[in-house]
């Protein structure tokens, strides 16, 4: 992205940054979850575990994450971290978290409402 010479600043530039911004919180996401292996996050599911288990621990990583996200922002108001870039990081994935869980429960919405019309 070059905004070198130019006068305005479109909604495709607006676009391409927030693209880069959330590959590069993905990249550094892989990167902090893969030295942290499994202490933040539950151990994988055995293969004949329900549906509702399988949520019900994505949604405490989501709120796990949040929490994180919360104490990260309040450590920084009180100086005690002064990393900005860490607690950009953590609201970030924060965020991401709560997008893709908001996606998820949209479409388990849809799907119900599909079986409820397919029975009628």
């Amino acid at each position: 992205m070059n905004l070198v010479g130019r006068t305005g600043f479109g909604i495709e530039d607006v676009m391409a940054l927030r693209a880069s911004v959330l590959s590069r919180s993905a990249a550094l996401r892989d990167v902090r979850s893969a030295s942290e292996a499994g202490r933040a996050f539950a151990p994988p599911q055995a293969p004949g575990a329900g549906f509702a288990d399988t949520l019900h621990n994505a949604l405490k990583q989501v709120s796990a994450v949040q929490d994180h996200s919360s104490q990260m922002q309040v450590a920084y108001e009180r100086g005690q971290v002064t990393d900005i870039a860490q607690v950009m990081l953590a609201r970030q994935e924060a965020g991401v978290a709560f997008e893709a869980t908001l996606q998820v429960r949209n479409k388990l919405l849809n799907a119900y409402q599909d079986i409820m019309r397919m029975g009628g």
